[in-house]
C-alpha cells in the first residue's frame, strides 16, 4: 500500500526536481533560518521553545473566542485522560504562559523572545496557507514605549530586506486604548445597523460578539460597505494618539516607508493600540507575509503579571515562496571539502581510514565506490565537492597522492602525511 501525505502539508527534501519547489529544500530553510538567528541576535533577543499542544483553553482565552483561529481552525483532541489539547495554531499565547508559568518577571521586568517552529490550523490549502505551517515570531514583553512598537516594526522589515524581497508595503494602525475602542465601537455599531441584513452570517455574528472583527472581512461587498465607515483614528485618547504619532515619526526619521490603513485590526481577539502588516506581490490574495500588534493586557488573561506587550509573526513557507517568485537567488548548497575515490580494495582501505581522520579533524568528506575515475569524478561534481583524492596503486606505493581542485582542475601532489596540514590551511 503506498502513503501520501496529509492534505495541507509537504517534506522538506534535501533536494527537489521543480524549480518552482526550490523552497521545499532544506537547504533554502537552513539559509533563512541562519538570517533569522542573525538578525534575532543583533536585536537582542533570545530563542524560546514551547510545546507543540497546550491545553485548548489558553488558545481560547489568549487568542479569543470570536477569532477565526478558534471559532474553525483549531486542531483539538481529548488526551487519554479525557483533557482536552489543542495543537498550536500560534505562538503569542503560549509564549505569554511560558513566561507566566516560570516567573520570569521576578529576574527582570523586560524579555524579548523569539521563537520558530511549526503551527497547525484547519485552513484551506492554497498558496502559502498550510494545515501544518512554520513561523518566525518575536515577543517583546515589560516595554510599553513607542519606540518597542518602532522596533518590532523596523525588525520585521529589515528581516526582509536582508534577504533581498522587493515590493514591500507597510500598513500599520492604531486601536488605541479600551475607551477609544468603547468610542469607535458605539460608533461603527451605528453605522453599520441600518445595513444589517446585507452583512454575512459570520459578519452578524462578529456585531453581537466583537464589531471590530468585521472590519477583518474578505467579502468585497462588505469591504465596499467599510470604506464609509467611521475610522478609529477619529476616535482615540489623547494618550493614544500621541503613542501613534510618536511610533509614526520614528519610522519616518528612520526612512521606513508606511501608510496608515484606518480599518486594519489583525486577526486576533487580544490586539490593542499598534497593529501592522507587511505584504508583498506574490502570493496573490493572501499577499500578507507578516504582521503583528501590541497586546497589553493579555498576560492577565492567562494568569500572568499586567505587563505591556507585543511581537509579530511571519510564515516561513511564505517568504520562502515570495523569494521564488521574486527571482531570489539562495546559497549555493555547499558539498564535502574533500572525496575520496578509492581505485582498488587496497586502496579503499586506506580511503576509509582516511575519510574517518578527515572528519574527526573537521574536514567535511565523503567517498565515492567507482572504480571508473571519470564517473567518480562526475560524481564529486554532482556532490559539490571542493577537491578529489584519487587513491590507486602508485599512490600507495609513492606515499603520495595528486589533489585535484575540482573548479579550476589543477592538481597538486600532497604526500599522506601532510594531507590534513593541506586542507587545514585551505
Amino acid at each position: 500500500m503506498k502513503y501520501s501525505l496529509p492534505k495541507g502539508t509537504f517534506d522538506i527534501l534535501p533536494e527537489e526536481s521543480k524549480p518552482q519547489d526550490k523552497w521545499k529544500e532544506s537547504a533554502s530553510w537552513n539559509y533563512l533560518e541562519s538570517v533569522i538567528r542573525s538578525l534575532a541576535n543583533n536585536y537582542g533577543y533570545h530563542e524560546i521553545r514551547t510545546p507543540i499542544f497546550e491545553q485548548t483553553e489558553l488558545f481560547i482565552r489568549g487568542v479569543g473566542e470570536t477569532s477565526d483561529i478558534v471559532s474553525k481552525e483549531m486542531y483539538t483532541f481529548l488526551d487519554k485522560g479525557e483533557r482536552s489539547m489543542t495543537l498550536r495554531p500560534e505562538g503569542t499565547a503560549s509564549v505569554m504562559r511560558a513566561f507566566s508559568q516560570g516567573q520570569l518577571q521576578q529576574i527582570s521586568p523586560f524579555h524579548k523572545f523569539f521563537y520558530l517552529g511549526p503551527f497547525f490550523r484547519y485552513d484551506r490549502p492554497q498558496a502559502g496557507r498550510y494545515r501544518q505551517f512554520h513561523q518566525f515570531g518575536v515577543e517583546a514583553i515589560g516595554n510599553g514605549e513607542p519606540e518597542q512598537d518602532f522596533e518590532s516594526i523596523e525588525l520585521l522589515y529589515e528581516l526582509f530586506q536582508r534577504l533581498g524581497l522587493k515590493n514591500l508595503h507597510v500598513m500599520i494602525n492604531t486601536l488605541g486604548d479600551l475607551s477609544s475602542r468603547e468610542s469607535y465601537k458605539e460608533a461603527l455599531l451605528s453605522y453599520l445597523k441600518p445595513h444589517f441584513s446585507v452583512l454575512s452570517e459570520e459578519s452578524q455574528i462578529r456585531f453581537a460578539k466583537n464589531p471590530l472583527r468585521i472590519l477583518d472581512t474578505k467579502n468585497e461587498k462588505e469591504r465596499e460597505l467599510l470604506n464609509k465607515a467611521p475610522s478609529i483614528l477619529d476616535f482615540l485618547s489623547s494618550e493614544s494618539r500621541s503613542h501613534f504619532e510618536r511610533m509614526c515619526k520614528l519610522l519616518e526619521k528612520q526612512k521606513i516607508p508606511f501608510t496608515v490603513t484606518p480599518h486594519l485590526v489583525r486577526g486576533l481577539d487580544y490586539y490593542n493600540h499598534t497593529v501592522f502588516e507587511i505584504t508583498s506581490d506574490v502570493l496573490g490574495a493572501q499577499n500578507t507575509i507578516g504582521g503583528g500588534g501590541r497586546y497589553d493586557g493579555l498576560l492577565p488573561k492567562i494568569g500572568g503579571p499586567d505587563l505591556p506587550c507585543i511581537g509579530f509573526s511571519t510564515g516561513i513557507e511564505r517568504i520562502l515562496q515570495t523569494m521564488i517568485g521574486q527571482g531570489i537567488q539562495f546559497p549555493e548548497k555547499e558539498g564535502p571539502n574533500v572525496a575520496l575515490i578509492p581505485l582498488d580494495d587496497q586502496a579503499k582501505e586506506k580511503a576509509f581510514d582516511l575519510l574517518y581522520q578527515f572528519r574527526h579533524a573537521h574536514i567535511s568528506a565523503e567517498m565515492i565506490f567507482s572504480k571508473k575515475i571519470q564517473k567518480a569524478l562526475q560524481q564529486a561534481d554532482r556532490l559539490k565537492a571542493k577537491h578529489s583524492i584519487i587513491i590507486g596503486k602508485d599512490e600507495l606505493e609513492k606515499k603520495k597522492v595528486q589533489v585535484k581542485t575540482m573548479q579550476s582542475r589543477e592538481t597538486q601532489e600532497v604526500p599522506f602525511t601532510g594531507l590534513f596540514d593541506f586542507f587545514k590551511l585551505k
